[in-house]
């Protein structure tokens, strides 16, 4: 994604410009999924030119990401998440809650479910979900890890896959329900839910089993 000086003047107006394209974006792959989209219209309902779509994003799979992120806010966090320096149990807690209020938001449920449809054909959409942001995601559990006691750290074996394990943890039967039609939880619940995955995540670790 190319990106402007806060000092150039044309700042401002390429902000807006973004902000117009991945708004129309958003429409567009919600109502006609990730291949029926078309970056022409994308651009047009966004009230400016392929041309201009193209400065900003260099490719739908891009402009697709943007979407994702701004969805869930990544894409306007610029520092550490709190909870990266928390005790474990609290820290795995607040990680937890994050993760699924992300999920669990009306547009990032419609989002996923446009993966869901389209990877398969558009193999580089599901690598692009991947790795911009689930793995993004496992790069912060592994940094939280990191800042454990070190008599509890020495009993991860595998950072990477702990980390994949607590997201599992997380997001088991609660975001399943939820993809599904069924009821989201409120934030007690959600609460609840990610302090048990927290607990249950340390109690693999003290008995050795990551």
């Amino acid at each position: 994604m190319r990106t402007w000086a806060d000092n150039d003047p044309k700042a401002g107006l390429m902000a807006r410009k973004r902000e117009a394209i991945i708004s129309a974006a958003l429409t567009a792959f919600l109502d006609e999924g990730y291949g029926g989209s078309s970056v022409n219209r994308i651009a047009a309902n966004a009230g400016v030119s392929i041309t201009t779509l193209y400065r900003h994003f260099e490719s739908k799979d891009d402009l697709f990401v943007a979407v994702i992120q701004e969805a869930c806010g990544a894409a306007t966090q610029t520092t550490d998440p709190r909870w990266l320096d928390l005790p474990p149990l609290e820290g795995l807690t607040e990680a937890g809650c994050e993760l699924l209020d992300h999920i669990l938001s009306e547009q990032q449920l419609a989002l996923f479910r446009v993966v869901a449809r389209d990877a398969q054909r558009f193999p580089e959409l599901g690598r692009r979900y991947r790795q911009d942001i689930l793995d993004d995601r496992v790069l912060l559990f592994r940094r939280h890890l990191s800042h454990w006691p070190a008599a509890l750290r020495s009993q991860v074996r595998d950072p990477t896959r702990a980390a994949h394990v607590f997201s599992a943890l997380v997001q088991a039967q609660i975001v399943d329900n939820a993809l599904f039609g069924g009821p989201t939880p409120g934030p007690a619940a959600v609460r609840d839910h990610a302090e048990r995955a927290a607990r249950d995540l340390l109690a693999l670790v003290k008995a050795g089993r990551l």
